[in-house]
């Protein structure tokens, strides 16, 4: 896959719109999870298409075709940091404010949580849980062994079942949670 991922990233240099559309095809959901782990949800699609509006834009400059993935992820990051710059005046309701049940069983919450974990495990765990990839996918995608894979999810789906059991509190604190 890297090498047919190198030849659509040079056909893509050299002007090719199919390639790139090719590249954002397998790429995307990468791009996507990225993203997610942080900024809102509501705005991770817009993003996506700015992240590869500007990869289209500054391909020509990219050296190296087979760097691409990590490249490209390294867009993503950028991207939500500039977005979380622009946007850092708005504010998110408190995490007890928000959803209807309890807190294990609300969306919001448990992307919070997985938002309070180191950034390795934030990426592959929302490649794995959100866009649905499988450890062999995430690892051609991202360019990370397949045991570095394997040892993200494993350590990240641990850390994430801690902060969500019962009693845990809120995410990325070791207080207990107030009703």
């Amino acid at each position: 896959m890297a090498e047919e991922t190198q030849g659509l990233v040079e056909a893509a240099q050299r002007g090719d719109r199919a390639a790139f559309g090719s590249l954002y095809e397998r790429y995307g959901r990468m791009v996507h999870a990225v993203l997610l782990a942080r900024v809102h949800r509501q705005e991770t699609d817009d993003l996506v298409h700015e992240v590869f509006l500007q990869a289209w834009r500054a391909l020509p400059s990219l050296r190296e075709p087979a760097a691409f993935p990590g490249w490209l992820a390294r867009i993503a990051r950028n991207k939500a940091m500039d977005h979380y710059r622009r946007s850092h005046e708005e504010e998110e309701l408190p995490l007890t404010l928000e959803g209807r049940g309890r807190p294990g069983e609300d969306g919001q919450y448990i992307l919070a949580t997985v938002r309070s974990l180191p950034e390795a495990y934030r990426e592959t765990l929302l490649m794995r849980l959100v866009e649905g990839m499988t450890g062999p996918e995430i690892s051609v995608l991202t360019g990370l062994t397949h045991e570095s894979v394997r040892v993200n999810l494993s350590r990240g789906m641990k850390m994430l079942r801690e902060k969500l059991a019962p009693g845990s509190g809120e995410p990325g604190s070791g207080a207990e949670r107030q009703s």
